[in-house]
């Protein structure tokens, strides 16, 4: 069965992740081509864009998509930022599946004598974006998720001691990624709500790379993503 218009727009980093995602829904995709990025149009289930590494690049490609489906008269109704991640260890072990129930900009801000501020302690815009708490609710459920705080940086945690300052000053976090802030500031400027998945490749701490499991977190994307198609068509925002 198919569908007559997109209803979920989900921005994966790279098209490694993109393929992963779109693995979790039969048939061929069809590719339709964005500027700077191509979009995955699956039969049965979501678009799948690989937006590009970063928030800014994340954000610009999916507002580009946003733009495209509104004016196409077929706008999406939910953005999902997806891919794999660090996880901190112990609560987010490698292969798990993590659902953000917050998306914040770790180092978004200012370093200062007395520490790390905020872009908000400066009087200027945002760093969190809370996705739907229903939505989070059932999609955890439905893939056996954890849900906590997805971080998103701009520099991949390469040592112990930034591992634990982020841990301090976000004591819920369970992941770090590199898109998931700049896909929501473009779905917030769309009014669309975003929701993020991790699967877990790697503790977040020194760089070890003989410790990634990439393959079995792509291959958790696939299932976790099987598992969640029923939650992402049947959502409705006002349920929240």
């Amino acid at each position: 069965m198919t569908r007559s218009a997109p209803r979920v727009l989900v921005a994966t980093a790279v098209p490694v992740e993109r393929d992963a995602v779109a693995q979790a829904f039969p048939g061929p995709p069809l590719e339709v081509p964005l500027p700077g990025a191509t979009l995955l149009r699956t039969p049965t289930g979501p678009d799948v864009l690989a937006a590009g590494v970063g928030p800014a690049l994340a954000a610009a490609s999916t507002a580009a998509a946003l733009t495209a489906a509104a004016l196409g008269d077929a706008p999406y109704r939910l953005v999902v930022s997806a891919g794999i991640a660090g996880g901190f260890p112990p609560e987010a072990p490698l292969g798990s599946l993590v659902v953000a129930d917050e998306i914040t900009a770790a180092d978004l801000g200012a370093e200062t004598a007395d520490g790390f501020l905020p872009v908000t302690d400066l009087g200027f815009g945002t760093v969190t974006h809370r996705p739907p708490a229903a939505l989070v609710r059932d999609a955890a459920a439905a893939a056996g998720a954890l849900t906590g705080t997805v971080l998103t940086v701009s520099t991949v945690t390469g040592t112990a001691a930034r591992a634990a300052a982020l841990r301090a000053r976000h004591p819920r976090a369970l992941a770090e990624a590199m898109e998931g802030f700049g896909v929501a500031e473009a779905a917030a400027a769309h009014g669309v709500p975003v929701l993020e998945v991790r699967a877990v490749s790697n503790p977040v701490g020194p760089r070890d790379r003989g410790a990634w499991r990439i393959g079995d977190a792509l291959s958790a994307l696939t299932e976790g993503f099987g598992k969640l198609a029923p939650v992402l068509e049947s959502w409705n925002r006002h349920d929240s």
